[in-house]
């Protein structure tokens, strides 16, 4: 009889964890919002890995419409990101290089997805490289470099 509780509570913890475990991302997104603006930089890159995570597992699974929300959840934290490290001027670099390996990534899924797939994450890694690329103006400016 204490053998077929404990096995009760051992499925128990392990359905609970397992259930904590499949919305992180719902979890973070929450803390995102009522973040201080010097954290949401770290939170929504965080966000946005997740969601790449999750996006090269459901192309893998053939679950495309799910992938591609997935996939416009990576951008749009990534310039969530972009836009509290541009406001907060810290984590910039951080932002920067997590933007620039997502880009990467999402190239290698690509080159894994039939022709009619590979928009939209076409689409998402030019988008990540714009981030990139007012990241790296905003480091490199000539008005920084003149004040100094």
């Amino acid at each position: 009889m204490r053998r077929l509780a404990l096995y009760a509570l051992l499925l128990a913890l392990a359905s609970a964890y397992g259930a904590a475990k499949d919305d992180p991302v719902d979890e973070l997104k929450a803390r995102f919002e009522s973040a201080r603006p010097e954290d949401r930089p770290d939170l929504a890159i965080e966000i946005a890995r997740h969601q790449l995570r999750n996006a090269d597992k459901l192309y893998t699974e053939g679950k495309v419409d799910q992938a591609r929300a997935a996939v416009d959840d990576i951008v749009t934290y990534s310039e969530k990101a972009r836009d509290a490290a541009l406001q907060t001027k810290k984590h910039l670099k951080n932002v920067e290089i997590e933007a620039r390996k997502m880009a990467e990534k999402l190239r290698d899924i690509k080159r894994t997805l039939a022709f009619e797939d590979q928009p939209p994450v076409e689409q998402a890694i030019r988008r990540l490289e714009d981030i990139r690329t007012v990241l790296l103006n905003e480091m490199f400016s000539k008005d920084k470099k003149e004040k100094k």
